[in-house]
């Protein structure tokens, strides 16, 4: 059984974590408000610019597409992922569950015979990643969080991945990243940004009369394909932003409760250490009077 003092200390360490726990799950709170109500107001903006791209590229041959869209004549050989993590841990499962799917997507890639990349934003990514498949990293951006605007996505993230896919480093792009649901739900998600994936004939087929545009569908693309791909990046950062602050505030209460409960266990334990070393003086006392007498 431990010593009195040990459980002392056992008692005064966890109720000092407890502190620190309970400190962290308010700041992820207050993080978290602010977080989510920025993906809220993103999400509509970034459904709309690729449902109109989408619209407009359906209505653009093939011959004279331009190579951001699906359909560009060279194979798709090369394949990117963008992976979308957090700079710190203590947030659950949110980086682990983007980590072990990209593990098997990037099986699943190399069993089909593609060359594969990644870029990975948030330093948890590249740490865990890297010690597998750091041939494959040639990019790693962190803090971008930290004052994050979207002209500060734009330059950091999206401008150099558009730049590789006009050298031909990659001739498909993906991104994963976790979805905001609430605090406690997060969805993994994987979306094509590189290039943009064609419509499926279904939605081309229930779509009304298409509107007419000016200037031509061409030059409409020319412009809003490389601004899609930056408002989905920074789509993806916003919601991976607003599911680390809500992981984090979890994984944080958690700990607290489970810090409360372990204090009480400790407290009953040092409580009974404690009279059992009462009584046993006691009974020493006893023992030394009665000889005493005799």
């Amino acid at each position: 059984m431990a010593s009195l003092k040990a459980l002392r200390q056992r008692i005064r360490s966890v109720t000092n974590t407890r502190q620190i726990t309970k400190a962290m799950k308010m700041v992820a709170a207050a993080k978290l408000r602010r977080s989510q109500d920025r993906a809220l107001a993103t999400r509509p903006y970034s459904k709309e610019m690729g449902r109109m791209v989408q619209s407009i590229s359906g209505r653009v041959s093939k011959e004279s597409a331009p190579e951001l869209m699906a359909g560009r004549p060279a194979p798709v050989k090369k394949v990117e992922l963008v992976i979308f993590t957090a700079d710190r841990g203590l947030c659950g499962s949110f980086n682990s569950s983007i980590i072990r799917a990209v593990r098997t997507k990037i099986a699943e890639l190399q069993a089909s015979g593609f060359e594969v990349s990644l870029v990975c934003v948030g330093r948890k990514g590249n740490d865990v990643l890297r010690r597998s498949f750091g041939q494959m990293i040639h990019r790693v951006h962190t803090a971008v969080i930290k004052g994050l605007t979207f002209e500060k996505a734009e330059q950091e993230i999206t401008q150099p991945l558009l730049h590789d896919f006009a050298m031909e480093r990659f001739d498909s792009c993906f991104i994963v990243y976790n979805s905001f649901v609430s605090a406690m739900t997060q969805t993994l998600t994987w979306k094509q940004v590189i290039p943009v994936p064609e419509p499926p004939e279904e939605a081309n087929e229930a779509a009304p009369s298409p509107p007419s545009y000016e200037p031509e569908e061409e030059e409409i693309l020319a412009d809003l394909l490389p601004r899609n791909v930056a408002v989905q990046i920074y789509q993806a950062l916003v919601e991976s932003d607003a599911s680390e602050n809500g992981a984090r505030m979890t994984a944080m209460d958690n700990a607290v409760r489970n810090a409360g409960g372990m204090l009480r266990r400790l407290q009953i334990t040092y409580n009974r250490t404690r009279q059992a070393a009462i009584t046993t003086e006691l009974m020493e006392i006893i023992s030394g009077s009665e000889s005493l007498k005799g």
